[in-house]
C-alpha cells in the first residue's frame, strides 16, 4: 500500500508538472502572439502636416492605430502652438515680446522654463562666437525685414541706431530665480536662429511621452529624429546641394535620437543693387550676409543644432569647425561657394552620421 501510494503520488506530481508545462506553453504562445500583433500594429506609419511658425511642420510617426496617431499628432501640434506663443517675435502678445517691453526698466522679469532655456543656450553660443551670434539682434532684423520687402537697404541712420541696441552682454540671467533682465531700453530679442530646433525637440518629446518613440518632426530645415522606423537603423535625411536646393541630395545622414539643422540662403535671400543678401543678418554690419554658405549641423538636441548652424554661417568655416569640434556630440558639413567652385569642410564626427548608400 505504501509503495502503491508512493507511486500514485509520484504519478500525480508528474501530471501536475505536465499540466503546468502545458499551461506555460499556452501562456508563452499567447504572449508571443500578443507581442507579434502589437509589433505589427506599431509598425503602421502615419504622416501629418500643418502650418506653424511661418512654415509647414511635418510629423511622421509609427503608432498602433489611427486614433492613437491622430491624438498624438494633435498633442504635438498643440505644443508647437504653445511654444510659439512664448518665443515668437511676430506675436506682440507673446511672452518674449512682453519681456522686451520691460527692457531698460531695471527690474528682472520671471519667465517660463522654456524661454529661459532657449535664452540660456543662445547666450552660450553668443559667448562662444564673441557675439557673431546674438539673440538681441531683433532691432536690426526688424529693419532688414522691411528692406527685403522693399528691396532697398535700410537708411544708414536707422541702421546705426538699431545696431546700438544689439549686445548680448546686456542680458542678465538668474538661474535660481529664473529671471531675465534686458538692461537697455529698446532691446528686442529674436529667436529666429535657434527656436525651431528647440520646438521640434519639444514636439517629439510630447510624442515620446505618449509612447510614440518612432517619430520624426520636421520644421523646415530643423529636424528632430527619434527611434528609427521599424526594420531600419535610422532615419535617412538628405542634404541638398548648395547650388541646387531643389535637386537630388548630395548625401544622406542616418539619424537616431538626435537633431539636424541646416542654415543658408538657398531659399531666403534678396538682391539689392545687384548684391545678393541672405536672410541671416550679420550683427557686425546690420545687413544680410553676402557670403554664399550652407551649414548642416547634427547635435544631440535641436536647440544646439539650430543655434550652431546659424553661428557657423556667421563666423565661417575655419572658426566654425573649431566651434563644432568643441560642442559635445556635434558634427557639421560646411559648403562654401567661391570663384573657384565649392569648398566642402567636414567635422571629424560627421562620418558617424553619414548613411551608407542604399541603406
Amino acid at each position: 500500500m505504501n509503495t502503491h501510494s508512493e507511486i500514485g503520488t509520484g504519478r500525480g506530481r508528474q501530471s501536475i508538472r505536465a499540466s503546468q508545462l502545458i499551461g506555460a506553453a499556452v501562456v508563452t504562445v499567447s504572449l508571443l502572439w500578443y507581442i507579434s500583433i502589437t509589433k505589427v500594429q506599431a509598425e503602421e506609419r502615419f504622416g501629418f502636416q500643418e502650418p506653424h511658425l511661418g512654415t509647414l511642420v511635418d510629423i511622421t510617426l509609427y503608432a498602433p492605430d489611427e486614433t492613437v496617431a491622430n491624438e498624438s499628432a494633435r498633442a504635438a501640434f498643440s505644443r508647437i502652438q504653445e511654444l510659439n506663443s512664448i518665443l515668437s517675435d511676430y506675436d506682440p502678445n507673446s511672452e518674449v515680446m512682453r519681456l522686451c517691453q520691460a527692457a531698460g526698466s531695471g527690474k528682472p522679469v520671471r519667465v517660463s522654463r522654456e524661454l529661459f532655456e532657449v535664452l540660456e543656450k543662445s547666450l552660450e553660443i553668443s559667448k562662444a562666437t564673441d557675439g557673431a551670434f546674438d539673440v538681441s539682434i531683433g532691432p536690426v532684423v526688424k529693419l532688414w525685414r522691411i528692406a527685403r520687402r522693399q528691396k532697398k537697404l535700410p537708411p544708414a541712420d536707422q541702421l546705426a541706431s538699431a545696431r546700438q541696441l544689439v549686445d548680448w552682454r546686456q542680458i542678465t540671467l538668474n538661474a535660481s530665480e529664473r529671471t531675465v533682465e534686458l538692461r537697455m531700453a529698446g532691446m528686442l530679442l529674436d529667436f529666429g536662429g535657434i527656436a525651431k530646433g528647440y520646438i521640434a525637440d519639444q514636439a517629439r518629446a510630447v510624442l515620446a511621452a505618449r509612447g510614440i518613440k518612432q517619430s520624426l518632426v520636421a520644421i523646415a530645415g530643423d529636424i528632430s529624429a527619434g527611434d528609427p522606423p521599424p526594420g531600419r537603423d535610422g532615419w535617412r535625411i538628405g542634404i541638398a546641394p548648395l547650388d541646387r536646393p531643389d535637386g537630388e541630395p548630395s548625401r544622406y545622414l542616418r539619424l537616431v535620437n538626435c537633431s539636424v539643422s541646416t542654415a543658408g540662403d538657398a531659399f531666403q535671400f534678396v538682391e539689392i543693387a545687384g548684391v545678393r543678401y541672405s536672410h541671416i543678418v550679420d550683427p557686425t554690419t546690420g545687413l544680410g550676409m553676402t557670403v554664399r554658405i550652407s551649414v548642416t549641423v547634427v547635435a544631440p538636441h535641436g536647440v544646439a543644432a539650430d543655434g550652431l548652424d546659424t553661428a557657423v554661417c556667421l563666423i565661417g568655416a575655419e572658426r566654425g569647425l573649431k566651434l563644432i569640434e568643441q560642442s559635445k556630440g556635434a558634427a557639421a558639413l560646411i559648403v562654401e561657394a567661391g570663384i573657384d567652385g565649392q569648398k566642402v569642410t567636414e567635422s571629424v564626427r560627421l562620418s558617424e552620421y553619414v548613411a551608407i548608400p542604399g541603406n
